[in-house]
């Protein structure tokens, strides 16, 4: 064995370290007769669950969405490999990094429902999106179509786009409360010209935490060769899907979110069709026809983090995916439902459970917004984030798995006190 391949498969056994003990570990075998549904409201579950997590005790959070705390099996993976990329140093980097990210790629991908092939780590979705974005050949007419619910950093790069290009957009509204698919797939449908060039669509809506049909929109806007790139932010580890019964052309995710991988780490899925015909942020080395590698130079980074996927991975599939939508979706309508029929209460999520799973959104007919948040947190220490645009006046809420039904019953409360 070549000095390489040695340090190769030394770096990997220690990526490949198993979980620490977990709270909860032994937890399992008491519930595994369970089923998901049944496991969601099984709340001495969640509580060993939580005992995985430092949570700071000051308030509430029920802001999961920007970033999620990630366990601390995980956490104490991401500064063992810090100390091995620091130990190795410029060695490490110059021998085995790509080598051990290929292989985090392909645990990623079973995950994510698609081929290693198709499939980069970057470090969020606004970077993955943008490149899909600005990677694609504009010329003067060309039309691109999004809604305003849509996230801000890459409405801005197709913006950016249209002033540097010529190109148009245009700019549709998803209805909070829509009453069937064919009505959201019929909003995108009617604004396609045969200039439309590319259509960007949310997996899952981060205001409001609405999932989109967005099967049967790749279906539609592909019968008209137009392009759909997915926003799922906030989809995977979230609730189970297979990137390849989606049929879109791209999909970028944040893994920071809901797989709690460490901040900086997301990912991007390209079909076959597209790989060589996107232009890299960064220019790269000469790469054979379809390797997707050539779209994936980001200089130097923080790799420890990438290292950590496998770790993150192997915590939500002890876990259990099914068990943690459950659990997601249980919390939501925990609270949605006793609160959807209140005065002065206005829930901007849909109703219906296949619509929507952990995040949805609240606001208050007697109250802004930013008024909300600011109560929420002084006089019930309870943090969330106010939205205030696109047809949505509210607090997005986002519980995660360590979120109890004890605390949203003080959310509950909170608001029907601040409505009344």
């Amino acid at each position: 064995m070549n000095k390489r391949e040695f340090l190769k498969n030394v770096s990997l056994a220690a990526v490949g370290l198993p979980l620490i003990n977990t709270s909860f570990a032994n937890t399992l075998k008491t519930f595994e007769h369970l089923s998901p549904k049944q496991i969601a409201s099984e709340e001495d579950f969640w509580l060993q669950v939580r005992k995985d997590y430092s949570l700071k005790p000051d308030y509430i959070n029920l802001e999961s969405g920007y970033y999620n705390i990630i366990p601390n099996p995980t956490l104490n993976h991401m500064l063992d490999h810090a100390r091995m990329v620091n130990y190795e140093g410029s060695y490490y980097m110059r021998t085995v990094q790509w080598d051990n990210k290929k292989s985090m790629v392909s645990k990623l991908a079973r995950v994510v429902g698609t081929s290693d092939k198709n499939l980069i780590i970057t470090r969020n979705t606004t970077e993955s999106l943008d490149m899909v974005i600005k990677g694609m050949d504009w010329v003067k007419g060309d039309e691109a179509v999004y809604a305003k619910q849509d996230y801000g950093a890459m409405q801005m790069m197709f913006e950016q786009i249209s002033k540097r290009y010529g190109t148009k957009n245009t700019v549709v509204s998803i209805p909070n409360h829509p009453s069937s698919d064919e009505e959201i797939v019929s909003i995108y449908e009617n604004v396609i010209t045969p200039k439309t060039k590319l259509l960007m669509v949310c997996h899952m809506i981060n205001i409001t935490g609405q999932i989109l049909p967005i099967k049967k929109i790749c279906e539609m806007a592909h019968r008209k060769g137009v392009q759909v790139m997915v926003d799922g932010a906030h989809c995977v580890g979230h609730f189970q899907f297979k990137i390849n019964d989606l049929g879109c052309d791209y999909y970028g995710s944040s893994l920071h979110k809901w797989l709690a991988v460490p901040l900086g780490t997301g990912m991007l899925y390209v079909d076959d069709k597209h790989i060589d015909k996107l232009w890299p942020v960064f220019a790269e080395h000469h790469r054979e026809p379809g390797d997707i590698s050539r779209l994936n130079h980001i200089g130097t980074h923080p790799v420890y983090h990438d290292l950590s996927i496998e770790n993150a991975i192997e915590y939500y599939d002890m876990l259990g995916a099914e068990r943690k939508e459950s659990r997601l979706r249980y919390l939501q309508e925990y609270w949605t439902k006793k609160v959807r029929n209140q005065s002065n209460i206005i829930v901007n999520t849909p109703n219906d459970s296949h619509r929507a799973c952990g995040i949805a959104n609240v606001g208050l007919k007697n109250m802004t917004p930013k008024e909300l948040a600011k109560k929420l947190m002084s006089d019930y220490n309870i943090f969330t984030v106010a939205i205030n645009y696109a047809n949505v006046k509210g607090c997005r809420i986002s519980p995660n798995v360590f979120t109890t039904t004890d605390e949203l019953d003080v959310f509950v409360r909170a608001l029907k006190e601040l409505a009344a």
